[in-house]
């Protein structure tokens, strides 16, 4: 497994291992919050966003379920963008990801003001690197697990876009962060067509 991938699944299983053990202090500092002050919430008093949590939140995960499923997404994608993208590029785009994930949860917190509720989990990060595998490997063989269909993967990256913005839309799955997916694949679509226009100048 090349290194980058490596590191982030280890230190993705460590937080969630040290999680366990320090009840809700982690969620209630280091997961994404919205912009909406102090205010009571579902694990209590909820801090209003901070900065750091814009990286912070993708290390963090609401249960083991989550972990597993994002860091099979993580191996299974993540160690093949690495070694096409090289160590330096690929932990910029994996962040990048993060990043505009968090942007696309946060506006969607102004536009949809609710209860406090932190987001948390790499699947921003996840589905960034979906895009690129799609994008470098598009004839490869995907198979879904439920239900087992194999298909490219480019036709794989497109129906599971279409699948997340229709539960975006539709509200479908509520609790899921459905629109930080969508924009964890759009940052990664954004930053690698900026490399290749910029290689091909």
């Amino acid at each position: 497994m090349p290194p980058i991938t490596r590191s982030l699944l280890i230190a993705n299983v460590a937080i969630f291992a040290a999680q366990a053990f320090l009840d809700d202090a982690l969620i209630l500092w280091f997961a994404l919050w919205p912009f909406t002050g102090q205010s009571a919430g579902p694990f209590g008093p909820a801090p209003s966003f901070l900065p750091w949590q814009v990286i912070t939140y993708s290390f963090l995960h609401g249960n083991v379920l989550h972990l597993m499923v994002n860091m099979l997404g993580l191996y299974m994608f993540g160690s093949e963008v690495e070694r096409a993208l090289g160590e330096r590029r690929y932990i910029v785009y994996y962040f990048v990801c993060v990043l505009v994930a968090a942007a696309a949860q946060l506006v969607m917190s102004v536009f949809n003001p609710g209860p406090p509720y932190p987001t948390v989990g790499a699947s921003g990060g996840v589905f960034g690197l979906l895009l690129a595998y799609g994008m470098f490997f598009p004839r490869r063989i995907v198979m879904l697990i439920i239900p087992p269909i194999p298909m490219p993967a480019r036709v794989f990256v497109f129906v599971y876009a279409a699948i997340e913005l229709y539960f975006g839309v539709t509200g479908t799955q509520a609790g899921v962060a459905h629109f930080a997916h969508l924009g964890g694949m759009l940052g990664g679509f954004i930053l690698l067509r900026y490399w290749r226009r910029a290689r091909i100048r």
